[in-house]
C-alpha cells in the first residue's frame, strides 16, 4: 500500500538531474503512478544537509576516487554507477601532460579536487584561470580555445559542444551514490525509487562507458 501514493523527495546535482533522474522519473511514473516525485537541485554537501534535516528522503552525491565514501553520521550509501572523467580541449588526441602550461577551467574550490588530483598525478599543478561550475559554459570556454578542463561523462551525456574533443581518463572515475539517512528500513516509496535509480544507472553506465566520447565531433 505504501508504494501506491505519496511524495518522495530527491536532492541531486546538475548532471544527474539532467541525465539519470529523468530516466528514473519516467519509470517511477510508469510503475508507481501514485508516487509524487519532488526534486531539489543541490550540490552533494547541501543535499546531505537536507537529508540529515529531513527535508529530502534521498540525496544523490558523488565521491572522487581520491576521496572514498564513508558511511558515518547516520548516512547509508547505495552505489549507482562509476562516472568516468574526460580531459576536454579544442584539439584531438590530447594528454594531461600536453597542458602543464595551459589555462584550466575549474569548478568551485570544493569541486575542482578531481582536476587538481589528476594533474598532480601527471606531474604538475594546473593553473586555474577560469572558475565555473556550469559544464555547458566550461565547454564553451574550451571550444573557444581559452583553456582546457576535466569533465565527467554525465556532463558530456547531457551536453556536448560540437568542437570539443575528449580524452578518457579511465583510471579514476568518480562514484555516484544514492544516500539515505537513519536506521533501515527506508520507507517503501524511497526503496522503490532507489531500485529504479540503480536500474536506470546500470543502463546509463553501459551507454556512457569510458571512451564513448573520445575525440567525437
Amino acid at each position: 500500500m505504501g508504494l501506491r501514493a505519496g511524495p518522495v523527495r530527491l536532492a541531486g546535482f546538475q548532471t544527474v538531474l539532467s541525465t539519470l533522474v529523468p530516466k528514473a522519473a519516467a519509470e517511477l511514473r510508469r510503475s508507481h503512478p501514485g508516487i509524487e516525485l519532488n526534486l531539489v537541485d543541490a550540490h552533494p554537501a547541501e543535499g546531505l544537509d537536507m537529508l540529515r534535516s529531513g527535508h529530502v528522503d534521498i540525496a544523490l552525491i558523488f565521491r572522487n576516487a581520491d576521496a572514498p565514501p564513508t558511511e558515518e553520521d547516520g548516512f547509508r550509501l547505495t552505489h549507482l554507477l562509476d562516472d568516468p572523467l574526460y580531459l576536454i580541449s579544442d584539439r584531438p588526441h590530447q594528454r594531461l601532460q600536453d597542458h602543464r602550461d595551459s589555462a584550466w577551467v575549474g569548478g568551485c574550490e570544493r569541486c575542482r579536487a578531481a582536476t587538481i588530483a589528476a594533474c598532480e598525478r601527471a606531474g604538475f599543478s594546473p593553473r586555474i584561470a577560469f572558475t565555473c561550475d556550469d559544464t555547458v559554459i566550461a565547454q564553451a570556454v574550451v571550444a573557444a580555445g581559452m583553456g582546457v578542463a576535466i569533465v565527467n561523462g554525465l556532463a558530456l551525456h547531457a551536453h556536448r559542444a560540437p568542437s570539443v574533443h575528449a580524452t578518457a581518463l579511465t583510471d579514476r572515475p568518480r562514484q555516484i551514490y544514492a544516500a539515505t539517512y537513519g536506521d533501515p528500513p527506508d520507507p517503501p516509496a524511497t526503496t522503490a525509487l532507489i531500485e529504479i535509480l540503480a536500474a536506470a544507472a546500470k543502463k546509463l553506465g553501459q551507454y556512457d562507458s569510458p571512451g564513448r566520447y573520445v575525440d567525437a565531433v
